[in-house]
């Protein structure tokens, strides 16, 4: 049996390899990729993340086979920072791309957003551009969300590119006509999640005999929240099930509300259909021998979607994370993450990884130099999939300085080990959490550790300042 220490270790990236920063092997058979992106996903929607209601057999049984990150991140609380985060090994912040492409920032509020990018600028060499240099076909389909015409996946290091375009969630909703550039209609009730891992079996099957890069990126589960039609009912009866509870459905979260209960059908059916579909591209790994040269990461972009202002309905919840989407709380940034490296090895690690990590992890994987000047803020995660227990990292950080439709407003926050600091300019309050203690982010400190504030103030000040971040201002006509 081939585990994954061996794999790695065949690959030129065992423990002492991954200790050497920078070093990497030619490789007579370099390793494939499927990274797996699923849109507005939260950590507490899968069955081995906790969901009593969701229900996610596929993605349980791949969180068995590999290394299951219980305190993953994205590295933005919206998509469009975090897709380009994945890409570039860079923080949104860094490029300029702070919020969704475009962008909503209201002119009759107290603060002003800063103008960010609308696209991933074409000099950054994305991911699939470095693999594909070294000898990878690179196969995209689904939600790209990083540009118009010109910016496209296949500007940007991917042969093919199927659905790829500059429209965040399905013009016509997951039903045909799509509506979707690069992805004709297919039959009369056809299903989008289903067609984009049609076109990514398809590529599998067609493809030639160089390593590979298919990066399905899902528009499921963002809104419009449409069901799969063929397991709906089996989420209706088990809604209909659920004991009486006195909790309450909705909680307030300062000018919003979080959803504190899972029991929406719709939703479920979405999910349930999402884990159909990995787990069909995972047996045509199987079916054509692949597996056992691919590594397999899965993933999300943001938190669920929980939290909204008083008037809408959310489709999912985070507990026992605060708040979802759009928010800076643990419920907007935390996303599962498991990454399968071939051979039969249950692992978990409770290390805060970020979206940046990916790319150089990838790199020393495939065996390929590392380009630091590139992914300047990611981490490999290799020395992690190899077992130890920590990264040389000291701080996590959040720039997210617009107004969204979550009801968050204007803020950033740093983590450092056990404690996370939140500024919220909107608010003008700073709060301090000890997420050790108090993961849910119930108890503000701020007040009691004066000294642990000003400490982590002055982190991310100085993170701000290097990376280059551009502020909300006051609006002189609020």
């Amino acid at each position: 049996m081939v585990t994954r220490r061996h794999f790695l270790k065949t690959l030129g990236v065992g423990m002492g390899a991954a200790m050497l920063p920078g070093c990497s092997l030619l490789h007579k058979s370099k390793p494939n990729f499927l990274f797996i992106l699923v849109d507005d996903l939260g950590i507490s929607d899968l069955s081995c993340y906790g969901s009593r209601f969701y229900e996610t057999p596929n993605l349980d049984k791949l969180a068995a086979s590999g290394t299951r990150f219980t305190e993953a991140y994205a590295s933005c609380p919206v998509c469009s920072p975090t897709r380009a985060s994945i890409m570039t090994g860079k923080y949104p912040t860094r490029l300029n791309i702070t919020d969704w492409i475009p962008g909503n920032d209201p002119k009759d509020r107290k603060l002003l957003g800063p103008q960010d990018k609308h696209e991933l600028p074409l000099e950054e060499k994305t991911i699939a551009e470095a693999l594909h240099e070294n000898g990878y076909q690179t196969f995209f389909a689904g939600k790209w969300y990083l540009g118009d015409k010109g910016y496209f996946p296949e500007d940007q290091g991917f042969d093919i590119n199927k659905g790829g375009h500059h429209v965040g969630s399905p013009p016509n909703g997951y039903y045909v006509p799509y509506k979707i550039p690069n992805l004709p209609d297919g039959p009369e009730g056809e299903y989008l999640t289903d067609r984009l891992t049609n076109e990514s079996i398809r590529f599998l099957e067609e493809k030639g005999s160089n390593p590979f890069l298919l990066y399905l990126a899902f528009y499921t589960v963002h809104t419009p929240i449409e069901a799969c039609k063929r397991h709906l009912a089996k989420f209706e009866a088990k809604a209909t099930a659920l004991p009486e509870t006195d909790a309450p459905v909705y909680i307030f979260e300062y000018a919003g509300h979080t959803r504190q209960i899972q029991n929406r059908a719709d939703y479920a059916s979405m999910l349930y259909a999402m884990d159909e579909n990995v787990g069909r591209v995972l047996d045509k790994l199987e079916e054509l021998g692949l597996s056992e040269n691919t590594v397999v990461i899965f993933t999300s972009d943001n938190g669920g979607l929980a939290s909204l202002y008083p008037n809408r309905d959310a489709p999912t919840a985070n507990l026992p994370y605060r708040a979802g989407k759009g928010w800076c709380y643990e419920g907007g940034i935390r996303v599962p993450l498991i990454i399968r490296t071939p051979g039969e090895q249950s692992f978990e690690s409770d290390e805060p990884v970020i979206s940046m990590d990916f790319y150089p992890t990838m790199l020393e994987l495939a065996g390929i130099p590392a380009i630091p000047e590139q992914h300047v803020d990611g981490k490999s995660l290799v020395s992690l999939l190899n077992g130890a227990e920590r990264l040389d990292r000291k701080a996590l950080y959040w720039h997210y300085p617009h107004y969204h439709g979550s009801a968050w407003t204007p803020g950033a926050t740093v983590r450092a080990r056990d404690w996370k600091l939140i500024e919220l300019y909107h608010e003008e309050k700073t709060e301090l959490y000890n997420l050790k203690e108090d993961v849910g982010e119930h108890h503000d400190l701020a007040a009691d550790r004066p000294d642990k504030v000003e400490e982590l103030q002055n982190m991310l000040h100085l993170w701000q300042k290097e990376a280059g971040a551009l502020m909300p201002k006051v609006n002189p006509d609020y």
